[in-house]
């Protein structure tokens, strides 16, 4: 008997035939389910006649028994396949045909008598295929350590037979389990349990139960889930996990293990290894110190002895609970069974003995031979285990090795084993140097003497500590259940010997973060369960090795937990953009449904225009809504339709196009435009974007023209008269609750060309709480922010940043965009006068939420020199640098300060350190004799932060004392008579000045001459002024440019002073320098010629770069030592007159005593020493090099690092031991 079996491109004939053709032809039954079996073929087939793949065999067989003839046919449309024979012993022939052809295939049947033939009858059981239906599966398990877990499947056989039974076997992410002390498996009668009697974190992991029979296997997986049992002390961290017992020699193991996660504890200080003998309940602990890496090497076993270990973590809280014990491991040499020796006495008698009591050759009284073959089994850090070939040895004496080693630039070879012999030619060599590269050799020995030593191994570089694991990368989460999602994330860039990951969950908006696995996860994908339905979350991972956790990654999108994906609904409005006789370019709009996901593939078929066949035009899927169909026959008319698929599969076709006739195009207009998108829609007004079109026509595309409609009607209305010459147009002049339809056309010399397709409707009307780009300077950091807050967020929304439409993407130039939730910024962190446009923002997956936001030129250069005076910041003052003459010669300078928030401020004035108040803000200086040596001009410059001031008096004259009235500030209200009274036990005196309206000339004029100063930057402009007021306005000139403030021209001053910096002057800096001072009556004129003729130029700078005070070299930037040392930090200055140096830490002045000592030798050599360093010496120093002409500052960032030891203090200090 015959059963025929076709389907889409090939059929076959065979009994039970669909098992033969999805297991040898996977890739053809999943595109037949794909694509819809009456409906979709691939381009190849559809040319081709039938063809036999599989052709039929001959077969020879006892009369009445089965027979199966098969064969598997090829061909489209779907042969008709025919069979017929004329006997049972016979030629049987299979005939195929469609309208391309037919084809055949022929084979002949024997049947033989069983009477000539003897039969063996056989008691093994042969095939049978059985069915298995799970009834009852197990779920995910929570639970915690300490607890027990059970995991039972119920299931069904068909058939169902006593001695065909399936094998159940139970898997831990993809390890097989078997029976044992924390492992029960129960097996019977259509149930399996496994049992984890004394939950670890060792236990948690994806559990897989796999039915096994011959004819293949019925599989379901749980993930069980162990969290930390109680700790033992609040805080503890939990316990390691994994432990794993590597290299076991006659006196030594190396002890593995992984960290736990320390989502909510402090981060771990390190780790206490546990030993115990296997017959014994005494656990004693092998490292006095806790070590911070995840493997140490447990030495001084005794041979032949079996122990457990085990491992606790320690932080600044507490020690952790014990891991789980390791499986039992003998102190033993691995070796011992190799030096076993067999002698036959015949028979079957042996006799077993080691070769070193067997009588050889070798005459005793002689030393062995030298071992050979030394190499490095393993490197770590601080060790190396080393394996060599013993030499040939048979006498009686024991013999051992010693082990010698010696830096690999070095000769200077020490031994390594001195107290005691290795009698294994294996052996690790602890307490090697990091990073540090060895040569090893190996000596023999016995009773008689010692070999020469091997050949030495090549350098042996120890392994170096790189540190934890960079971050992992872009952490991506997708639905999976109703109560889980998949996790994806990228392995980190320095991955440093990965162990494995951590991944953390949070419900969005919460921040409480709790552990999704509590044992290192292997692999970049993982399923987070036990979720709620509805809720949304954020995840991070970190990753993990022997040294610790790495930095947690950036946040998941938020995402919330639903159903599964649905397929997405189908394309539509298939355009044509462009033909050329034998190809078009197709484009379509994208569904409206997505079904929960991204779309990521097209599908595009085709036919003739009459006919009812569809056939794919391309093989590998399409992922952008655009695609040039080619091989077409021209002059034929074709029509398209689309699908799109998403996660959850295919969706259903478009719409089939309308009839594209393959002619190509000449005119010379341009094509239609295409993918028309819209923001900021707005209750008059929106803003669309396009793409320009594929063909331009006879020349270059010179602008657009857009258009719209009322829906239902065609009386299209042109928005812009002018060709806009950019993709992008706000349209306004919009009725309000109206829809519209848009469509674009381009321009070309030739004209105006064909119109985009019409776009869907668009509702004039503004989402509701829909908010407006706000800009403006941050006033903490000085940066140039552009906020939105937006009124909708879905999950997958995402912010889209545009300048003048087009997506940002280039963020060298310190653009930064951060987003929080539904809040989002666009920040300048070194904007530019170029930085100017329209700004617009967008958010992905909501009812089209967008704004935008206009930069001019002019509101850009406000907010830079906002954002410079932000970052520049000025101390107010409440009076300015004044003077008090006391008894005895001793004179006071004094001002005030509106606040000084610390004091850890700089105070400085000339070369002489000032005391201040915080809470008053009151500055004061007394100089103890006042002499004509000090007149001058006096400044003091203060620094508290980020913030400057600086005042400066002017003592000059003839010697006499007196009062002095400082108004700095005049304006209209400040005009009047002003009277000073002096008076002592001789009598009194009165002066007066009468400064009216009408004397206001004489604020003006007051204005003294340009002076020029040196400062440690460059060369300052000073103008001073007796008189100020409001109404004054000052401005700088070079020549005939305005100065305005920028880094190059540094425009400042006080109330009784103008000033203006030139920063580092250069030769194009020379010129006339000019102030303006005007009021609302009149204007007056400073001038400074600073040309090459004159003086003061070229004075200045030889002042400043050859005379000034300067750091030559010597000092580096960042300086790290270790407690108790000396720190000496010494440069080399120069400067004409030598100039005086100064220490600053933190911006306080240095004091000298017996820790800091400050030096200068030969007012050449500046060093600061500070003896027996600690903690609190760490921060910033700074070094001030100055004279008269000018100086400069250098920083040095100091960092003290603890000794080791202090840890064992700090875990005592909180009851740790």
């Amino acid at each position: 008997m015959f059963q025929q079996v076709l389907g889409g491109i090939s059929g076959s004939v065979l009994i039970d035939f669909t098992d033969h053709f999805t297991k040898n032809y996977p890739h053809r039954t999943r595109h037949i389910s794909a694509k819809m079996l009456d409906k979709y073929v691939r381009e190849g087939p559809m040319i081709r006649g039938p063809k036999f793949l599989a052709r039929l065999r001959s077969h020879t067989v006892f009369e009445h028994t089965p027979v199966k003839l098969f064969c598997t046919v090829d061909g489209f449309p779907m042969p008709i396949v025919k069979c017929c024979s004329t006997d049972d012993t016979a030629q049987y022939t299979v005939v195929a045909g469609n309208n391309h052809g037919q084809a055949s295939s022929q084979a002949s049947i024997i049947v033989k008598s069983k009477s000539f033939y003897l039969i063996v009858v056989s008691d093994v059981i042969h095939y049978t295929k059985i069915n298995i239906t799970f009834l009852e599966k197990f779920g995910p398990v929570f639970a915690t350590e300490g607890e027990s877990a059970s995991l039972t499947a119920t299931m069904t056989l068909t058939p169902n037979l006593a001695n065909l039974q399936p094998e159940a076997q139970w898997y831990r992410d993809d390890t097989r389990l078997f029976d044992s002390k924390w492992v029960k498996i129960e097996t019977g009668r259509g149930v399996t349990t496994l049992t984890l009697p004394n939950l670890f974190k060792d236990d948690e992991g994806l559990y897989t139960l796999r039915m096994v029979t011959k004819g293949g296997t019925a599989e379901h997986s749980a993930f069980v889930s162990v969290s930390d049992g109680p700790p033992p002390v609040p805080g503890a961290p939990g316990a390691p996990m994994d432990i794993k017992i590597h290299d076991a020699n006659r006196d030594y193991v190396i002890v593995s293990w992984k960290p736990p996660n320390t989502t909510t504890e402090g981060p771990i200080l390190g780790y206490f290894v546990d030993k115990c003998e296997v017959g014994t309940e005494n656990w004693t602990q092998c490292n006095d110190h806790p070590i911070k890496i995840c493997k140490y090497p447990v030495s001084g076993l005794f041979e032949g002895h079996s122990y457990y270990f085990r491992v606790r973590a320690v932080n600044s809280h507490g020690i952790s609970k014990p891991s789980r014990m390791s499986d039992p491991i003998a102190a033993l040499d691995p070796t011992e069974f190799a030096k076993l020796h067999a002698i036959k006495l015949g028979g079957k008698i042996d006799v077993v003995s080691y070769h070193d009591e067997v009588e050889g050759d070798v005459a005793e009284g002689k030393p062995p031979g030298a071992p050979s073959g030394i190499n490095a089994s393993e490197t770590d850090r601080t060790y190396v285990v080393l394996s060599w070939k013993a030499p040939a040895y048979s006498s009686k004496a024991p013999m051992w090795y010693y082990i010698e080693k010696c830096l690999a630039d070095t000769g200077a070879w020490q031994r390594v084993n001195t107290q005691v012999p290795i009698r294994s030619p294996r052996y690790a060599v602890f307490d090697l140097a990091e990073g540090k590269q060895y040569k090893f050799r190996v000596v023999s020995a016995n009773m008689y003497g010692n070999s020469e030593p091997s050949e030495p191994t090549g350098p042996i570089e120890t392994q170096e500590l790189k540190g934890v694991p960079s971050a992992p990368g872009q952490v991506i989460s997708t639905r999976e259940t109703d109560t889980s999602v998949l996790i994806q994330w990228a392995p980190p860039k320095e991955p440093n010997n990965l162990i494995g990951y951590y991944i953390d969950q949070c419900v969005k908006g919460s921040k409480d973060w709790t552990s999704a696995n509590h044992k290192p996860h292997k692999s970049t994908k993982f399923v987070v369960s036990g979720l709620t339905k509805g809720e949304t979350y954020v995840f991070r991972v970190q990753a993990i090795n022997e040294l610790g956790l790495s930095d947690e990654s950036q946040e998941s999108a938020p995402l919330t937990v639903k159903a599964a994906l649905t397929i997405p609904s189908s394309p539509y409005d298939i355009g044509l953009l462009n033909c050329d006789g034998h190809s078009m370019v197709l484009n379509w709009k994208k569904p409206l449904h997505t079904g929960g996901a991204k779309i990521k593939e097209y599908y595009v078929d085709k036919r003739r225009s009459g006919t009812t066949m569809w056939r794919e035009v391309h093989i590998p899927p399409l992922t952008e809504r655009l695609y040039k169909v080619e091989g077409l026959t021209e002059g034929a008319v074709y029509q398209f339709h689309v699908y799109a698929a998403n996660l959850a599969g295919l969706g259903t076709a478009s719409k089939q196009s309308a009839d594209f006739t393959c002619e190509a195009w000449t005119m010379p207009e341009p094509g239609p435009a295409y993918n028309l998108t819209f923001t900021e829609v707005r209750d008059n007004s929106l803003v669309v974007e396009w793409q320009k079109p594929v063909y331009a026509g006879s020349g270059p595309i010179t602008g657009y023209h857009v258009e719209y409609a009322k829906k239902g009607t065609s009386e299209w209305t042109t928005a812009n008269q002018t060709a806009v010459s950019h993709r992008f147009f706000k349209v306004t002049g919009l009725e309000a609750n109206t829809s519209y339809i848009f469509r674009v056309r381009g321009v070309n010399a030739a004209g105006v060309g064909m119109a985009s397709m019409p776009s869907d409707p668009v509702y004039a009307k503004a989402v509701a709480g829909f908010q407006e780009v706000s800009c403006g300077v941050d006033e903490k950091s000085g940066d140039i922010v552009m906020s939105f807050e937006s009124c909708q967020m879905n999950e997958g929304s995402q912010f889209i940043w545009k300048k003048d439409y087009k997506e940002i993407t280039d963020f060298s130039k310190g653009v930064v965009i951060k987003t929080e939730g539904s809040h989002s910024k666009l920040i300048f962190k070194n904007a530019d006068k170029e930085d100017f446009g329209t700004y617009s923002v967008s958010v992905t997956n909501t009812e089209g939420v967008s704004s935008s936001y206009k930069i001019s030129a002019e509101e850009l250069a406000k907010m830079l020199a906002l954002s410079y005076d932000i970052r520049h910041p000025i101390i107010p003052l409440k009076s300015e640098l004044a003077y008090k003459i006391l008894e005895r010669g001793r004179m006071r300078f004094w001002l005030q300060a509106e606040e000084i928030s610390s004091n850890e401020i700089g105070i400085r004035l000339v070369y002489h350190r000032m005391g201040h108040d915080v809470s008053t803000g009151i500055i004061e200086f007394i100089m103890d004799h006042f002499t004509e040596e000090n007149e001058g001009t006096f400044t003091c410059q203060i620094t508290d932060g980020g913030g400057k001031a600086q005042s400066s008096l002017v003592l000059i004259g003839d010697g006499k004392r007196g009062q002095v009235l400082r108004q700095n500030t005049f304006s209209l209200k400040t005009t009047g008579v002003y009277k000073a009274t002096i008076s002592d036990d001789r009598g009194k005196d009165m002066s007066q000045i009468n400064i009216s309206g009408k004397g206001k000339h004489i604020f003006r004029a007051s204005a003294a001459e340009l002076v020029i100063n040196c400062t440690a930057t460059g060369i300052q402009l000073q103008c001073h002024m007796k008189y100020y007021t409001s109404e004054m306005n000052i401005t700088w000139y070079h020549g005939e440019t305005k100065l305005s403030h920028s880094d190059k021209a540094v425009i400042g001053g006080t109330p009784s002073m103008a000033t203006m910096e030139v920063i580092e002057p250069m030769e194009k800096d020379k010129g006339m320098y000019s102030i303006m001072i005007t009021d609302p009556e009149n204007t007056h004129k400073r001038k400074l010629d600073l040309s090459g003729d004159g003086q003061y130029l070229l004075t200045l700078i030889c002042s400043l770069f050859q005379y000034r005070g300067k750091v030559v070299g010597g000092l580096p930037d960042v300086v790290t030592i270790m407690e108790k040392k000396t720190l000496s930090l010494t440069c080399t200055v120069c400067g004409d007159p030598k100039p005086q140096v100064s220490w600053l830490k933190n911006g306080a002045d240095v004091e000298p005593d017996d820790q800091y000592v400050v030096s200068l030798d030969q007012g050449k050599f500046a060093s600061l020493t500070i003896k027996g360093v600690t903690m609190e010496d760490s921060g910033r120093y700074t070094m001030i090099v100055q004279n008269k002409y000018g100086g400069e500052s250098v920083d040095i960032v100091v960092s003290v690092t603890a000794v080791y030891h202090k840890l064992l203090d700090l875990l005592r200090a909180v009851k740790c031991f």
